[in-house]
């Protein structure tokens, strides 16, 4: 039977070198023209046999294989896109985890290994970043077992205490480690394989162990027969001269030229037939090829394809593909399962945009993960529809759109100006997203608590300054100084003794007309309804009259320790009548 070439799923912490290390292998720079230097979108590059045998060279003297080589996906750093899925099931054969060999085992390379165990992945470990572990001489291209010899002790020594650190990391989630060359029961150890994408040093070693891995171990799952096709879209994009195209995984069958299919789209399942089949060249890159594609009749399993067909415009990212052999109806009602995102959401929370299914999810739990609720999550551009419906919610803190990779439509933006307390959050870099969402949060809160605190009377508490008496009454103008807190127009004032002495009617600082004075201020104050001499008098400590309803609401404001201070004053004045007084 016809063994295909595994499906190798390179994951692991954001800039700990997956892209560079794949660029490293097929000879490409697609590292250096991602957003931020960070996968986005899921790529797909195939690595024949022949390719790999070259470039191990000495290492597969004498050795012969049956697997014709491996299909790598490459996947960002965030958790939801570490595994491509065949809905509810890993689609990778194989993985390759990598760490970087000085930073270690991450929160990213946390979250990859509790999904490599949950799908029951085998995978290897790439320690990255050999070249510049200090000491290190490297061999570039070379095998790390022979460059390892030629290292001087204490370097040797250097390398071991990192590697060993991973080694204790990883034990304590559950694996048993070693580094490649030390192993002698592959199936009871993770093999650790220190590389650099840099120089290439250990790629080699690398490349051995996922093929020899693969054909020792796997040689029955990669038994393929012959059947309809089964694939994931990674990417919808529009080519000029063939419109819009699908990036597409199969990992499963056989698709040719003239196959009716069945695709998950925005809406509804999509059936329509293939027009064209467009297979990247061995080692070149789906997402961003170097080279021109080659025009194919038929493609079989594991493969990345481009699929040129008419009426692709409302396929989304990640969405199941199934070629249908006369099932149409069937596949149609498997397909509409499988499109929907499986985001779980809340009564109550923020409504979030992506431009794929998987990127959707990813953002969902990235969010998720940070305590963060969700409302409403779709795919597709942020339109009127949108704007409108989330400037209706109640919650101020809800009034934001979180987009990742998507385009505010023109209508949208317009609506936008209207709706100044909404907010949209754009950006092709989803941690990025979840800190721009942190960041508004922490704004939007201090601006309501500004305004909540604008509307409640604060305590405040002033002396009048002696020689400062500029008119007795009607108003009494005099300076005072804010001894704490703060004092506003219209407010009233109380003495000690708990009675009322008159409201703010205006405040001066020189020629200047202020609202506001707060802690520490000298101001001329005009105040209704006193005499000085009379009610107040030089040297008076006089409080700002809170109503009862106010003092309770203060109490779960964040308050400064003078604020507090003198509310309790407050509170111990007015409890001299009614003793439960704001309590």
């Amino acid at each position: 039977m016809k063994i295909r070439q595994p499906i190798v799923s390179v994951l692991g912490h954001v800039d700990h070198g997956k892209t560079s290390l794949l660029d490293m292998i097929r000879g490409t720079t697609v590292a250096e023209r991602e957003a931020g230097r960070i996968t986005q979108h899921i790529g797909a590059t195939e690595v024949p046999l022949e390719a790999i045998m070259d470039i191990c060279k000495d290492l597969v003297k004498g050795k012969s294989f049956k697997v014709p080589g491996l299909l790598f996906i490459d996947t960002p750093g965030h958790q939801a896109f570490t595994t491509l899925r065949a809905r509810g099931g890993s689609l990778a054969d194989l993985a390759v985890l990598v760490i970087d060999i000085s930073q270690g085992i991450q929160l990213q390379t946390v979250e990859s290994i509790s999904i490599l165990k949950k799908y029951k992945t085998p995978f290897i470990i790439a320690l990255n970043k050999l070249d510049l572990v200090q000491g290190w001489v490297s061999t570039a291209h070379g095998s790390f077992r022979v460059g390892f010899e030629k290292q001087l002790d204490e370097v040797k020594q250097s390398l071991d205490e990192k590697i060993y650190k991973i080694i204790e990391r990883l034990y304590q989630h559950g694996f048993s480690s070693e580094r490649y060359d030390r192993i002698t029961d592959f199936t009871k150890n993770i093999a650790l394989v220190p590389v650099s994408a840099k120089t290439g040093e250990g790629i080699p070693d690398l490349l051995l162990m996922l093929i020899g891995l693969a054909q020792r171990f796997l040689e029955k799952e990669l038994e393929t027969e012959e059947g309809p096709a089964e694939g994931t879209i990674l990417e919808v994009k529009e080519e000029k001269g063939l419109g819009t195209t699908l990036d597409t995984i199969i990992y499963s069958g056989t698709i040719s030229r003239g196959d009716t299919i069945v695709v998950g789209g925005k809406t509804k399942p999509i059936v329509t037939k293939v027009k064209a089949l467009l297979k990247p060249k061995p080692m070149d890159e789906i997402r961003d090829p170097s080279e021109r594609f080659s025009t194919v009749k038929e493609v079989s399993a594991a493969a990345g394809i481009k699929i040129a067909a008419p009426g692709l415009e409302g396929v989304i990212a990640g969405a199941p593909l199934r070629v249908a052999r006369g099932n149409v109806d069937e596949l149609i009602e498997k397909i509409k399962e499988e499109s929907k995102a499986t985001i779980e959401l809340d009564e109550d929370g923020i409504y979030i945009k992506a431009d794929a299914i998987g990127s959707l999810e990813a953002l969902a739990y990235e969010l998720h993960a940070a305590k963060i609720q969700i409302k409403r999550a779709e795919v597709g551009d942020v339109s009127k529809k949108d704007i409108i419906d989330t400037s209706t919610e109640i919650n101020p803190l809800n009034r934001v759109i979180i987009a990742f990779n998507v385009k505010i439509l023109p209508d949208a933006k317009t609506e936008l100006e209207l709706h100044p307390d909404t907010a949209v959050l754009l950006n092709n870099i989803i941690y990025k997203l979840v800190e721009d969402y942190q960041a508004w949060i922490d704004k939007k809160k201090r601006e309501l608590e500004m305004e909540k605190r604008a509307e409640i009377v604060h305590p405040g508490m002033i002396k009048i300054l002696p020689d400062h008496v500029f008119r007795i009454s009607k108003p009494a103008i005099v300076g005072v100084r804010v001894l704490a807190g703060r004092i506003r127009v219209d407010q009233r004032l109380m003495r000690e003794d708990g009675n009322e002495v008159g409201k703010i009617k205006s405040m001066r600082i020189g020629d200047e007309s202020i609202k506001e004075a707060l802690s520490g201020q000298e101001v001329a104050v005009a105040i209704d309804g006193v005499t000085v001499g009379r009610q107040i008098k030089v040297e008076d400590i006089l409080y700002v009259d809170i109503p009862e309803a106010h003092a309770r609401e203060l109490a779960k404001l964040e308050l400064t320790q003078d604020e507090k201070e003198v509310l309790e004053k407050v509170k111990e004045i007015k409890s001299k009548e009614k003793p439960f007084w704001g309590r």
